[in-house]
């Protein structure tokens, strides 16, 4: 029994160092058991193996010889995937062809040269496409035209209403409907602005139809623009 004893001594020292235990506490329980001879020494190995089982970590003994110290694990949480979602583009009409058809609108006249550039975006309510003159998506758009529909007129009405209050732009005819041409976005440091001509095509239906500031250098005035702009909103239909 002494072996055995110097034995669970020097386990039970190895295992209590890292479990932060009084380090005589082997010695303890073996000094005790003397005290009750056989069964003594029994209940010192139980209370010995107790100790160690109630650390994270616990010895499995077999008649005759002490197994290695198993551990066990606490799972480890699961990984938490904290990139950011990558946001999705735009909705698009896709393949246009001429892009002179897009939405609920088709385009009669466009100024020559123009080629569709490729681009465009759907929100529903509000769409747009462009023109350039190489038909390049990244390239600088030349004509614009923006639709507004169903709630998103009051938009476009709201801009009116401010351009009218601040004295900007004038009423203008187009055909048997009316528009509102005025020069947007002109810069406090006197950049040139973008020449605009919102079109009423009905109740539920507004277009904004805007030359590019360095497009509009290629007219001969804002008078100049302003018919071209007109001959657009003229050529513009709905299918509804």
């Amino acid at each position: 029994m002494p072996a055995l004893e110097d034995r669970i001594r020097q386990i039970m020292a190895d295992e209590t160092a890292h479990l932060h235990a009084a380090p005589d506490l082997v010695d303890r329980v073996i000094r005790a058991s003397h005290r009750k001879r056989t069964r003594g020494r029994i209940a010192a190995v139980a209370a010995s193996l107790a100790v160690v089982a109630t650390a994270p970590l616990y010895m499995v003994a077999a008649p005759g010889a002490v197994q290695t110290p198993v551990v066990s694990e606490t799972p480890e949480p699961p990984a938490i995937d904290d990139t950011p979602p990558i946001p999705s583009p735009n909705p698009s009409f896709g393949d246009l062809g001429d892009g002179r058809a897009f939405g609920h609108v088709r385009v009669g006249y466009l100024p020559e040269g123009l080629r569709w550039g490729h681009w465009s975006v759907d929100f529903g309510e509000r769409y747009s496409t462009s023109w350039n003159y190489d038909g390049d998506e990244s390239g600088a758009y030349c004509v614009q035209i923006y639709v507004y529909e169903g709630a998103a007129v009051q938009e476009a009405d709201d801009r009116v209403r401010e351009y009218r209050q601040e004295g900007e732009g004038e009423e203008t005819a187009v055909g048997d409907r009316t528009g509102y041409f005025v020069i947007a976005n002109v810069g406090e440091d006197g950049m040139a602005g973008t020449p605009t001509l919102i079109l009423n095509m009905g109740e539920r239906r507004r277009a904004e139809i805007m030359f590019s500031p360095p497009y509009a250098k290629e007219f001969d005035g804002a008078k100049a623009v302003e018919r071209e702009l007109i001959k657009i909103a003229e050529g513009l239909t709905a299918d509804d």
